[in-house]
């Protein structure tokens, strides 16, 4: 396994503020956050991920692990200077947020954990996406993508943005998406949870059959401050599917939650 070499945004946001890092799903880039970031950046200095071979993020034929996502992620930011942030990540990018807080957790004020769970799916279903993928490419994914991605009506109330996402998708490095796979294949923390510490928020949306309600209470019952909260007439992808919304969600519970700023070793 190795550490995969992740790729982050500018910074922008107002100066002194706390840094908010924004994580992508699985087949997506720094666009799922494009209309939230805005928002989000009134209020915090933000910048977000790429998943290798995904967007601007390197390609990678190399396995490694979620928890080295993170720990990828977290070398970019130490080699940035941060050294305290606030998370948000869907799916994948939420994955990594909880390995993120347990494996990093002198860097992680709070975490807010979208359309994701302490555990994904089931690694068969992982392992044969793989090599799906690489059999036939990203191509073969898009249609149930978009059905798992999308709520009715999301589609046509954004088809801008939802089509540039499944974009991102079809030109996503097909090895490293097949690494991604692997990685979630692998991926369970749900005995770990209760060692998280900081605050957390399991954000889900009222339509996601990926990571349901029951993966958001799974996290929220799980960590020693967790909480659970609904976005209406969305699927498995909230800052795309209703920016506003899930943007506010965000600002309400890190802006309760204690930041680098005022949190005291």
């Amino acid at each position: 396994m190795t550490t995969p070499s992740i790729h982050l945004t500018p910074t922008v946001g107002p100066d002194g503020a706390p840094l908010l890092v924004l994580g992508p799903s699985l087949g997506t880039s720094t666009i799922l956050w494009e209309t939230a970031l805005p928002l989000l950046a009134e209020r915090f200095r933000v910048c977000a991920w790429d998943l290798p071979g995904h967007g601007a993020g390197p390609a990678t034929t190399e396995p490694f692990t979620v928890g080295e996502l993170a720990d990828g992620l977290a070398g970019a930011l130490r080699d940035r200077g941060e050294q305290r942030i606030l998370y948000a990540g869907v799916s994948l990018g939420g994955a990594t947020g909880l390995e993120l807080a347990l494996r990093h957790p002198d860097l992680v004020d709070a975490a807010a954990i979208v359309a994701s769970g302490a555990q994904l799916g089931t690694p068969e279903a992982w392992h044969e996406r793989a090599a799906t993928v690489r059999a036939q490419s990203t191509s073969a994914v898009i249609i149930p993508s978009a059905q798992r991605w999308f709520a009715p009506g999301s589609m046509e109330r954004a088809p801008d943005l939802s089509g540039r996402l499944l974009h991102v998708l079809q030109d996503a490095d097909d090895e490293s998406y097949a690494r991604c796979c692997e990685a979630l294949a692998d991926y369970d923390v749900r005995g770990r949870l209760g060692e998280i510490r900081m605050p957390v928020l399991a954000l889900w949306g009222e339509h996601d059959a990926v990571a349901p309600e029951a993966k958001a209470d799974e996290i929220a019952g799980g960590v020693a401050d967790g909480r659970a909260v609904m976005v209406s007439g969305v699927a498995h992808l909230p800052p795309a599917e209703d920016a506003p919304v899930t943007a506010a969600a965000l600002l309400d519970f890190f802006g309760s939650a204690s930041t680098g700023s005022v949190r005291e070793d």
